[in-house]
């Protein structure tokens, strides 16, 4: 135990610890603000449908060049975001049969081309490996993709908190709250937005397989316990961060991937959360 925290603090004398860490707290609390909006709206693989799109986005962006992909991965995911969403109200097509059929589509898609084109990569399923279940890739950023992410996330963070009661609104009854005047389409297209920009930010955590871990498993962590909207979100956001910081920690320490081990570290707080809901539950009967 010694040991081990004599070695994190050698570690944290290297900036790309520290920016790890940065990186990772940010990127968690985004994904649990709206997770907890995407799970009562029972849109929780949405996540899972944007991150494959995201990857064939960066399969492109890889093929063509680009030496910044997410100038095109940003783009194209808000898009296919705002057409997911839109597709939920489709009675031809299902919301979760819309995102199926992107995940399956993009992913297959990046994957062929990635194949198609190996001279654009000297290891084409070492590549496809690590962005689809994350690597050390978040141990290598620079002060300008640190940078990059703070701006986005405070704008994310900002948007939750300016239209929160709205946010609200769409959320339990978007049918009642575009009865009493609200622009429900208006606020969809926001949730849209800010969910796309979250998935891209989050390819570097986890890799596009595990983002919907962040979004998913700190949301239903809190909802074992609690059962107010503001104390899921203010629960959930505390336990994603938690989980992040723990996850990033051990995996520096033991030289485990990142992404797999935050998973693993939310999925024993789950059952954590689960037990202490069933403990309370029987208290309160």
């Amino acid at each position: 135990m010694i040991e081990a925290l004599s070695k994190l603090v050698d570690y944290f004398q290297y900036p790309f610890v520290r920016y790890a860490l940065i990186v990772g707290v940010l990127i968690a609390l985004c994904s649990s603000l709206l997770g907890v909006t995407l799970v009562l709206r029972r849109f929780s693989f949405i996540g899972d449908g944007l991150s494959h799109v995201a990857f064939g986005a960066m399969a492109v962006a890889a093929v063509v060049g680009l030496t910044d992909e997410i100038l095109l991965a940003m783009p194209i995911t808000i898009v296919c975001a705002i057409l997911l969403l839109k597709s939920g109200q489709n009675a031809k097509i299902k919301g979760d049969a819309a995102v199926a059929m992107i995940s399956v589509g993009a992913l297959a898609f990046g994957y062929l081309l990635m194949n198609l084109n190996p001279n654009k990569s000297s290891n084409v399923s070492a590549d496809v490996c690590s962005t689809l279940f994350g690597s050390t890739s978040i141990l290598t950023l620079d002060i300008v993709e640190v940078w990059v992410c703070i701006a986005l996330s405070v704008l994310v963070v900002a948007v939750f908190i300016i239209f929160y009661n709205k946010i609200f609104a769409v959320t339990f009854d978007e049918n009642f709250a575009k009865a009493t005047g609200t622009k429900a389409d208006i606020y969809n297209l926001l949730i849209a937005v800010v969910i796309a920009i979250v998935i891209v930010l989050a390819m570097n955590l986890v890799g596009s397989l595990l983002i919907s871990a962040l979004i998913i498993f700190p949301s239903l962590s809190a909802m074992r316990v609690f059962k107010n909207f503001k104390a899921v979100t203010i629960c959930s956001a505390i336990n994603a961060v938690a989980c992040s910081v723990v996850g990033i920690l051990v995996s520096i320490v033991t030289g485990t991937p990142v992404g797999p081990m935050i998973v693993m570290v939310d999925i024993v707080v789950f059952i954590g959360f689960f037990i202490a809901g069933i403990i309370m539950g029987k208290v309160k009967k």
